[in-house]
């Protein structure tokens, strides 16, 4: 039941056949069965069940598009034809830590035709002599043993490529767009700038009005003037 509540707790609003990566990692299974996991889960691509106590894989279901399989910290000692049965399409296997310790148990594994990288680290059978190269000469189709090809180049990590990947998506969009906010500033500047104007410009008005107030005033006292002074020359000329 552990098992079933973990897998209802993965999916939470997706149905199975939606699902494409699933991970049971440390969910107990009861005499290596897994409970909940069935048929349905029919685009799955990616399953995680380490640490979950399988001892046998016979109640795998056929999972035809499953690429990835990890299988580690398990008791898995044998019966691994039937993963070419049930995931024909498996590229990577991981069954390190499981009790996997002789030749014959791996043969098995040459009937998954695409699988390009195997992991049996921590496996009694890596302490056999010549272990990689008996394990690369049974098992030609594979590229990647322990992490490590012929050569000990390392294999890539797809999943740091596929972030970095991303993240270069990502900054792309932000080049594009600009930095967050620099256009809402650029905005507000020119809010406040157009509100200063107006400010300015109300006050430039007021003023403007004001000036022209005493320059009428002065005019209106200059006319003053000049019509006083006529009075008096006409008087003096009288006289």
């Amino acid at each position: 039941m552990e098992m079933k509540k973990r897998i209802n707790l993965e999916l939470r609003n997706q149905a199975p056949e939606e699902v494409t990566e699933l991970v049971l990692d440390n969910c107990k299974s009861s005499n290596g069965e897994i409970e909940g996991l069935n048929d349905s889960f029919k685009e799955l691509e990616f399953l995680s069940m380490a640490n979950v106590q399988l001892t046998s894989l016979a109640k795998l279901p056929t999972l035809s598009k499953l690429r990835k399989l990890e299988l580690s910290d398990n008791i898995i000692s044998g019966g691994l034809e039937v993963l070419a049965e049930r995931c024909p399409n498996l590229t990577y296997l991981n069954l390190s830590g499981n009790k996997i310790k002789d030749l014959g148990t791996v043969e098995a594994l040459q009937n998954l035709k695409n699988l390009k990288s195997l992991d049996l680290f921590n496996c009694e059978i890596t302490n056999l002599e010549d272990y990689r190269d008996s394990i690369f000469d049974l098992l030609q189709q594979i590229t990647y043993l322990d992490g490590f090809d012929q050569e000990d180049n390392e294999a890539p990590d797809s999943e740091d490529d596929d972030d970095e990947g991303d993240e270069d998506d990502n900054d792309e969009d932000e080049d594009e767009a600009g930095p967050p906010g620099e256009y809402e500033e650029e905005d507000d500047e020119d809010d406040g700038g157009s509100d200063l104007g107006e400010g300015e410009e109300e006050e430039e008005v007021g003023l403007s009005y004001l000036m022209k107030e005493e320059i009428q005033d002065e005019d209106d006292d200059d006319d003053y003037v000049e019509e006083g002074g006529d009075e008096e020359e006409e008087e003096e000329t009288r006289s």
